[in-house]
């Protein structure tokens, strides 16, 4: 089915609370001219434009930092990555920070409108917040509220105004569906690092989360088969990868927002390759590389490369 792979390059960190994650996709296209591999040559690349620019400029919304640029953001996903995955391409998202994540998964659901989406999110924050929740302001953490069309008002800890919840409203329209996604059609693996009103959200809504030591008790095969069971009736699926999944004492603690006890980066190819040989997946997505807080030079990107190269090889044996 999708056997052309485009590599979809997203550089804005406007989301996150820590700079340096818009050099991540070239911190992995470095790692690849030092290996020898031509992954990046042998596939064609796009990327949308940046809006790094508003890190220049004063915070407008303090419950929903730079939303107006996310917006604008999510408006190129949509458009892109719908047009890619209806040409029967494979988009593999490299993006700067997991805020976009809610474009790249409104451009599949604008594909795909009558088809019910799998989200498989290996990460270890749930992403789950909304301006009226967040500790923060940084929307990296609200993406999957946003597809879910959740405000969370039960958890309000913030008072926003009305530019604030006009903006949040627009960003969850994006693409003409405020509900991209059902929350029984969403699964966890790796999620660590949570807040309360997250924690409410998926004890409400019954979200499945398989934690590290689950993964680690009954061994990937046996969560595969968990995740397959629980996203058996989606017709396609997508694939968010954070790097911070996986523990940064194996890895690098070269991410925005490393969590110790994570996966192992074993664990997380037999994770990915199994999804990328799924006919229903029709996009993966990795995140957060952030090269400026390697302490191991550029070990995260060295690693997120090896996983890149294993995801394209088994998308390009699919029939």
């Amino acid at each position: 089915m999708n056997t052309n792979i485009t590599f979809l390059i997203n550089k804005s960190e406007i989301t996150a609370g820590t700079r340096g994650a818009s050099l991540g996709p070239d911190a992995i296209m470095t790692a690849a001219r030092q290996k020898g591999s031509y992954i990046f040559s042998d596939n064609k690349i796009e990327e949308i434009r940046n809006w790094n620019e508003l890190l220049n400029r004063p915070i407008k919304y303090p419950y929903a930092k730079r939303i107006i640029g996310l917006l604008n953001v999510y408006e190129e996903l949509n458009a892109k990555v719908s047009s890619l995955v209806k040409s029967n391409t494979f988009p593999i998202v490299l993006a700067a920070d997991h805020g976009s994540a809610g474009g790249t998964i409104s451009g599949i659901k604008s594909a795909f409108p009558d088809k019910r989406i799998g989200v498989v999110w290996i990460d270890a924050h749930a992403d789950i917040h909304t301006p009226y929740t967040t500790p923060s302001g940084n929307l990296h953490g609200m993406p999957l509220a946003s597809v879910l069309d959740i405000d969370n008002k039960e958890c309000k800890i913030n008072d926003i105004d009305a530019e604030t919840e006009e903006y949040w409203n627009k960003l969850k329209n994006v693409g003409g569906f405020s509900k991209k996604i059902n929350t029984e059609d969403l699964v966890y693996v790796g999620v660590r690092d949570t807040e309360a009103g997250e924690e409410f959200v998926i004890e409400k809504f019954g979200i499945k989360s398989i934690e590290v030591g689950q993964l680690r008790k009954e061994g990937v095969t046996e969560i595969l088969k968990d995740i397959n069971e629980q996203l058996k009736d989606c017709d396609i699926i997508y694939v968010s990868f954070d790097v911070d999944s996986m523990d940064p004492d194996l890895t690098s603690y070269g991410t925005g927002t490393p969590v110790p006890g994570g996966i192992t980066p074993n664990e997380a190819k037999e994770l990915l390759t199994h999804f990328a040989a799924n006919p229903k997946t029709v996009c993966i997505e990795v995140v957060e590389v952030n090269p400026c807080l390697d302490e191991k030079k550029n070990k995260m990107a060295e690693v997120t490369l090896d996983l890149l190269e294993a995801i394209t090889d088994v998308v390009k044996e699919r029939a």
